[in-house]
């Protein structure tokens, strides 16, 4: 602006429009129409043709990198400022992440599972301990803190009773029927709690934990407010099976601190030559391999010619599969609705960046309901959607 007004004789007003008119990352540039009167400005003001051309061809050149630029230093503060705490506080900034939620990108288990790889102690979300938020607990002896996920991470719990639970609590509730007395908690807020094994302080189960809850009615009459009359004897009920545990955990609050849904398939996988995440990063370009992982996130950028990339998790790492139009097209369901995918495909190598590019993909939600058929557990009804 300074060298359209100070050279050319620019107005203001003409000067801004000249600056308004560096568009083309919109692709309706319109600085040529101002060229005449800037070449002409700066004639009158003595200077040569060949370097009022010069100028102008500058600033010209300046719209197809100026606008990315200055964006390009903004988020390059961003990423520093978030790598600098991810490498020097991966606790606070787990809990700051998980806090933030939802944020359209890596899911909450992926985050988690990417915290405990980087020594990040988690600790399950629980009644005597959990606040609404996810906290920073201390670590004995450490610098770093243990992170205990909050109560807003059970599907389904209202803040409202949250909130009522964490600021009566004192020194802590022995039963689920102390908090429903004294916090006023209502039966489906307890049971929400109970399916999330939230009661692991009291030393009851999940199933333990709904048995109790199943017996509470929050209108206790003011009477018999102070009395226990819901400490029914414990009862007989089958232990629950570590796959069951998983999908509890999943339906419960999207993620669990337990073994990997995959770990639970793996025998199943290998059947049907499925790779892991951990051996794909050891096959060479070129090589077809099929590939298998709960979906973390999909992404479909406008500028990429209608490509989608998946990321998908399994017990070993996480694996990237692009997917062709002409693919997802074909494999339209799967790719936008499956939340255990399986791809076939072409390892593609560029330097460090691993992909597997997707000639098939085909939706293995269905797979969920048979978690470790080995251990005798009854398939729990599981509906893909329930896995976020």
């Amino acid at each position: 602006m300074q060298i359209a007004i100070i050279g050319a004789s620019f107005t203001p007003d003409e000067a801004d429009e000249l600056r308004r008119s560096l568009a083309t990352f919109r692709h309706v540039g319109t600085i040529q129409s101002l060229e005449k009167r800037f070449l002409e400005g700066m004639r009158n003001n003595g200077y040569a043709d060949d370097f009022a051309e010069r100028c102008f061809n500058q600033i010209k050149g300046f719209g197809t990198y100026g606008f990315p630029e200055a964006h390009a230093i903004s988020f390059a503060n961003l990423v520093y400022a978030s790598a600098w705490i991810k490498c020097h506080h991966a606790d606070v900034f787990l809990a700051a992440l998980l806090n933030s939620q939802p944020m359209g990108f890596y899911a909450p288990a992926q985050l988690v599972r990417d915290a405990r790889d980087h020594g990040i102690e988690i600790r399950p979300i629980d009644v005597n301990h959990s606040d609404w938020e996810t906290t920073l607990e201390s670590i004995e002896n450490s610098s770093l803190h243990a992170v205990r996920l909050g109560l807003h991470m059970v599907s389904g719990l209202p803040e409202k009773e949250a909130q009522a639970l964490v600021a009566v609590r004192g020194c802590g509730y022995s039963t689920p029927a102390e908090i429903a007395r004294r916090a006023g908690c209502s039966r489906r807020a307890l049971d929400r709690l109970a399916q999330a094994d939230a009661f692991s302080s009291m030393t009851i189960g999940r199933r333990q934990a709904l048995w109790k809850t199943s017996a509470l009615d929050r209108n206790i009459p003011p009477l018999f407010a102070a009395a226990d009359l819901f400490n029914d004897p414990e009862a007989d009920l089958p232990s629950t099976t570590a796959s069951q545990e998983v999908l509890a955990d999943y339906l419960a609050s999207g993620l669990t601190l337990r073994e990997h849904p995959l770990t639970f398939l793996r025998s199943r996988l290998k059947r049907k030559r499925v790779i892991t995440a951990a051996e794909l990063k050891k096959t060479s370009a070129g090589k077809t391999v099929l590939v298998a992982g709960m979906v973390l996130f999909r992404q479909h950028p406008q500028t990429a010619k209608e490509t989608i990339f998946l990321t998908i998790e399994d017990e070993t790492g996480a694996s990237n599969v692009i997917v062709w139009k002409h693919v997802h097209e074909k494999h339209h369901d799967a790719v936008y609705r499956g939340k255990l995918l399986a791809c076939w495909g072409v390892v593609q190598r560029e330097g460090q960046v691993l992909h597997v590019v997707a000639r098939h993909v085909w939706d293995w939600s269905a797979e969920l309901k048979h978690l470790d058929p080995q251990d005798g557990a009854p398939a729990l009804p599981v509906r893909s959607r329930d896995f976020r």
